[in-house]
């Protein structure tokens, strides 16, 4: 028997979860219990929050809650996704880089996997994604340790041609622009002669971030994000997150929205308007948040996901950035074998042509609507 039982934490349990978390030195902005509320929040999507705790200890749990964080030893968010055409699946975390299992040992990784496995099937969901900083070697093994007979065969395969783009961070913006070499400072000079300018903030500026955003999906072919959801981001991470917008005169070129968590500063949307792109807003724009992490404690900038080699890759790789590998395991639980490298919008590549051409306020009405479901 485990000397640990698995519960489904609710919203009255997020300081023990969080509490946890920043315990934990793998723990990741993505495993802070604030998604639940932003994914549920803004598309309605039914979540389970396993924690693992230990089982000497629920008796006193169950007496004193405060306690739970303390004698927690694992955690796994799971986010359940159910569409006719886009599937059923559960995935830790959907729309993000990250989340997956964040465990003390390997037996709490094998139990919140099981566990996992077993709401999966209880859900109906015909797979299971984990997307991890670190691979799991449960997923290696997990026919032999959660294995049912009545059952379908399980299959395991994991991603892991995306990376995380990463660069150290000095102690001071001045300090981070000696550090550039020279053809990459004449770069980031380049906007500032044109006239750019440059706000920082919160809410306040999220109608011009999502213009830019808006206009950007459209033109790279994928449905468009509520803008409800960066909405429950500033609220939920008030004091984590900011939003940066660059302008031509008045109007928002480039914008992006950064969250931090502990010494990394994650910038998971960012975006620029095609038509200003011999004005380099992105230099400027990037310029902006990387200065704002040095200047506030923040030591590792990540610039978010990429494919190696591709041209965002490179973007990032200017700048100095270096490549931290993402483990993005699917478990099929309806014994069909899955390519993890097709998963995803290539699917799509055929719609995503006639999504171009599509009238901006056709895209901003319809895309959350279709966005939702897709997990990437």
């Amino acid at each position: 028997m485990p000397i640990h039982e698995i519960r489904c934490a609710g919203s009255s349990e997020r300081e023990s979860w969080d509490g946890y978390v920043s315990r934990q030195p793998e723990a990741s902005l993505f495993h802070l219990f604030g998604w639940q509320e932003v994914i549920h929040g803004t598309y309605g999507h039914k979540t389970y929050y396993l924690m693992a705790v230990r089982r000497e200890a629920q008796a006193a749990v169950r007496e004193n809650s405060s306690l739970l964080a303390e004698n927690a030893v694992g955690i796994l968010p799971l986010v359940h996704l159910k569409h006719v055409i886009f599937g059923n699946c559960l995935v830790s975390l959907p729309f993000l880089d990250g989340g997956g299992i964040l465990a003390g040992s390997k037996e709490v990784e094998e139990s919140l996997l099981c566990e996992a496995i077993n709401l999966g099937r209880k859900t109906g969901a015909s797979r299971i994604e984990l997307r991890q900083e670190r691979p799991l070697a449960s997923c290696d093994e997990v026919s032999v340790f959660c294995s049912e007979t009545s059952q379908e065969p399980m299959q395991v395969a994991t991603r892991s041609d995306k990376v995380r783009m990463l660069l150290d961070l000095p102690d001071s913006s001045e300090m981070l622009m000696k550090s550039f070499k020279s053809k990459l400072r004449s770069q980031i000079t380049k906007p500032l002669k044109e006239g750019l300018t440059s706000r920082t903030g919160g809410v306040e500026l999220l109608e011009d971030f999502y213009k830019v955003f808006l206009v950007n999906m459209r033109d790279l072919g994928s449905p468009v994000h509520s803008a409800d959801l960066m909405r429950h981001v500033l609220s939920e991470f008030a004091e984590r997150s900011r939003i940066f917008v660059i302008y031509k005169s008045q109007e928002p070129v480039a914008s992006a929205l950064v969250i931090g968590f502990g010494k990394v500063l994650r910038n998971p949307w960012a975006s620029s308007l095609r038509k200003y792109a011999s004005l380099s807003p992105n230099m400027l724009l990037y310029l902006r948040m990387l200065e704002f992490g040095c200047d506030n404690g923040y030591r590792v900038f990540d610039f978010g996901r990429s494919t190696r080699g591709e041209g965002t890759y490179k973007f990032k790789e200017q700048w100095g950035a270096t490549p931290a590998p993402l483990y993005w395991h699917y478990i099929s639980l309806d014994g069909k074998p899955r390519d993890p490298e097709s998963s995803g919008t290539e699917r799509f590549e055929k719609a995503a042509l006639y999504w171009r051409k599509l009238p901006l306020i056709v895209t901003k009405i319809i895309g959350p609507s279709i966005r939702k479901h897709i997990s990437l």
